[in-house]
Parts: C-alpha cells; sequence; structure tokens
C-alpha cells in the first residue's frame, strides 16, 4: 500500500459536493435592539445653586406653573413674592415727572385726541351733540351754583379745599351728564359707578446691579407699583374699541432715561403686591371706560407759574394721566389673562379727565404690550400710546348766583368722552 505522502495530497482529485452541500451566505441587516428607557432621570440643575443654569430652572418652574393655572390664582402666584420696590405716585411734584412715567411704562405721548373724536360727522350727529351739550348746560350751571353759591360752606382745614369744594361738584356733574347721556349710549346703561376705588398695579421694567450687602454684585429687575385712587370711575361689560389699529406705528417715540428711578426721586418700599381694576376677579364689569381725577389740594397753578414753572403745569397733569392710566389698563389686561410672558395679543383703551374744579384736562390711553422687563423686552416694537389735551377752562367765575363764561367745548368734549362706545 502506497504510503500517503505531500505531494499525493497536492495532487489528489477533490471531489465536486452535490448541490445540497452548497451554502449560500446572505448579507441581512442585523434586527434593531429595543430602545431601552433610561434607568435614571436627567440631571438637571441644582435649585439652590448659584448658577445661571439653576436660576433658568426655577424662572422655567415658576412660569409653567403660572400657565397651568387661570383667573384669580394667577394674579396670587405673580404677586405673592415680595421683594422692594419703586412706589409711584401718580399725582406728583418731581420735574419733568411725565418723561420718567414715559419711560417706566413705555408709553409715547400724542397731543391732542385720537382721530375718533376729531373727525368731521354729518349734520344729525352734529346736531345731536350740539342738542346734548345744550341740554347739560343747565346741570352743570346747578351742579357749580350747589357748591360755589347755595351752599354757605365754611373754610375748609388746610389741605382739604378740593375734599370740601370741588369733589362734591365733581360728583354731581358726573352723576348728571351720565344720567342724562344713558338713553344715548347702552353700554353705560349696564355699566358700573366707583366712587373713590383703589386701582393697583404692580410691574418690572428694568435692570440694575446691587451696590452692597450678601448679594452685591448680582443682577436684579427694578420693580413697580402704583397705587392710585382716583375719584370715580366708570367700568363697562364689554371692552372699547381701540384707538388706532393693532399694530400701526404711532410717529412719537418713548423718552429713554438712563439713570435709576432714586434721582427723580422715588422711594422702594416692601409691602404686599397688588393688581387690581377697583374691583375684585370676577366682576361682569371688568373693562374700563372713563376715569376722574382730582388734583391735590398743593397743586396750585398760579403758583407754579409765578415760580417761573409755567410748563410744570401740564407736566404734572401728563404724569398723573400716564400713570393712573396705565395702571388701569394693565390691570385690566391681566384680568384677562395676560402677564409679563404671555403678552396682550389686542389693545386695551381707557379715558381719563383731570380737573381741579375749573380747569379740565382730557386723556386716552391705549395698552400695545405689557411685555415690559428686560427679557420681555428685547426686540418688543409694540408701545403703549397716551393722547392728551392742554388744560381747558369750564367757567370763569360765578357772581351773584350766575355763572359767567360757562365753556361749551368742554361739555362737548365731556359729552364724546361718555358717548365712546354708542
Amino acid at each position: 500500500m502506497a504510503a500517503w505522502t505531500r505531494t499525493s495530497r497536492l495532487f489528489a482529485v477533490v471531489k465536486p459536493r452535490p448541490l445540497s452541500m452548497v451554502q449560500r451566505t446572505v448579507h441581512m441587516d442585523p434586527a434593531p435592539a429595543d430602545t431601552k428607557q433610561p434607568l435614571y432621570p436627567p440631571v438637571v440643575p441644582s435649585r439652590t445653586a448659584k448658577s445661571k443654569s439653576a436660576k433658568r430652572r426655577v424662572i422655567e418652574e415658576f412660569c409653567s406653573k403660572v400657565r397651568a393655572v387661570e383667573g384669580s390664582e394667577r394674579l396670587r402666584l405673580l404677586t405673592k413674592t415680595q421683594w422692594k420696590k419703586f412706589v409711584v405716585h401718580p399725582q406728583t411734584f418731581a420735574i419733568g415727572a411725565d418723561r420718567w412715567y414715559q419711560h417706566f411704562t413705555k408709553t409715547a405721548f400724542v397731543p391732542g385726541l385720537p382721530q375718533r373724536f376729531c373727525r368731521e360727522e354729518s349734520a344729525q350727529e352734529r346736531g345731536r351733540v350740539t342738542d346734548l351739550v345744550s341740554e347739560l348746560l343747565t346741570h352743570v350751571s346747578h351742579a357749580l351754583l350747589q357748591e360755589k353759591y347755595y351752599l354757605k360752606k365754611p373754610r375748609p382745614f388746610l389741605g382739604r379745599v378740593q375734599e370740601h369744594m370741588v369733589a362734591p361738584f365733581l360728583t354731581n356733574l358726573v352723576y348728571s351728564v351720565v344720567g342724562a347721556l344713558r338713553r344715548e349710549n347702552p353700554l353705560l346703561q349696564s355699566s358700573s359707578f366707583d366712587l373713590r376705588p383703589d386701582v393697583s398695579f404692580y410691574w418690572m421694567r428694568g435692570q440694575r446691579t446691587i451696590p452692597r450687602g450678601h448679594r452685591s454684585g448680582r443682577i436684579e429687575p427694578l420693580r413697580f407699583q402704583i397705587d392710585d385712587k382716583p375719584h370715580s370711575q366708570i367700568r363697562i361689560p364689554q371692552q372699547l374699541s381701540e384707538f388706532v389699529p393693532w399694530g400701526t406705528e404711532v410717529p412719537a417715540e418713548v423718552p429713554v432715561v438712563s439713570y435709576l428711578p432714586d434721582l427723580m426721586p422715588l422711594f422702594r418700599k416692601q409691602y404686599e403686591n397688588n393688581i387690581s381694576i377697583g374691583s375684585k376677579f370676577g366682576d361682569p364689569c371688568c373693562f374700563g371706560h372713563t376715569q376722574f381725577h382730582v388734583v391735590q389740594d398743593r397743586y396750585h397753578r398760579e403758583r407754579v407759574i409765578n415760580a417761573g414753572l409755567p410748563e410744570q403745569v401740564e407736566v404734572r397733569l401728563r404724569a398723573n394721566a400716564i400713570a393712573s392710566l396705565f395702571a388701569w389698563t394693565g390691570a385690566q389686561a391681566m384680568y384677562q389673562g395676560f402677564w409679563n410672558k404671555e403678552d396682550v395679543t389686542r389693545p386695551f383703551v381707557s379715558q381719563a379727565v383731570i380737573t381741579d374744579g375749573r380747569f379740565f384736562s382730557f386723556f386716552c390711553y391705549q395698552l400695545n404690550t405689557l411685555a415690559l422687563s428686560v427679557e420681555t423686552d428685547a426686540g418688543n416694537l409694540r408701545k403703549n400710546v397716551c393722547w392728551g389735551t392742554e388744560s381747558l377752562p369750564l367757567y370763569e367765575a360765578v357772581k351773584d348766583g350766575e355763572v359767567l363764561g360757562l365753556n361749551p367745548c368742554v361739555l362737548e368734549l365731556l359729552v364724546r368722552f361718555l358717548l365712546n362706545g354708542a
């Protein structure tokens, strides 16, 4: 038997294998592995760490909590944390207060009244207004004579002249005019009339670096609070229409004040944050129509003019109107669910009449934005707008039971204000 050698192994004949034994290699994609759920929750920044990510987490959680609730609970969350805030007084004697208040509220002031009160009217509508003014002249004369002639009032205490003389006259005037115009304006029939209401608003605008203390060097927002108490106001269940179309560019600019409010001067206090339109949340009359304000006793037009500051007479009235109407209109918007992080989607409007008993000033306000903080105001082109007139005398004097120089133009403006929305 021949031996099996390497040479024979090389020349050995390989027998072909049957087709059944041939193996075919097929390349197939591997089966997708099952997606596994993470065993641990995601890593989030600590709420107590002194880092930007921790601060961002706290803000996001607070905003999500505010968005999850509505109504009075939302207002409670937005006002529950008390910090020191600048208290803005609508009736102030600071020099140039209107520019400061325009900056705080992002409000542009336009002299005159909106086009709604200046447009040309038909002869029928013009005659209707003239008849109403003629009818109201008698009511105004009676209200003036009641306080200035028939009632023999003693001399009031120091600092209470407006309370004893002007406030009762304005109350009788508003009651008479509103009562006479109810048949012309259906909104006045379902309105609510408030005497001495409490109107408040709380907001943030700008920021500052804390100068001293354990938090020195940190950045904090500037907080503001307005606590207003007008003489009276009219609230209605239906919102007034806008003075200018939504998104219209107003040529007036908002003044920029680069100084801290301490230099105005304004003072900081810490107490409860309030947002109120003058009634509790849930009142059906939750929209504003017209406010009436009486100036302070220390507001003496003649003294200001004699001191060489005649321009400050109108400046103080403008500051009063801007602060009061911004607080009232902003509170109305927040009652509807809007706030700093969720800006208004429609304008809110209100009106105001400011008087010292003889001179009357008329103002209109349209709120276009509530996003006033540093974060939300970046890139926000919208601004609030205020229109206003200069002081107009209602009468010249009261002598021997007669009212001299009664001005029908003032009554006509008052009638047009109260007929707005008819």
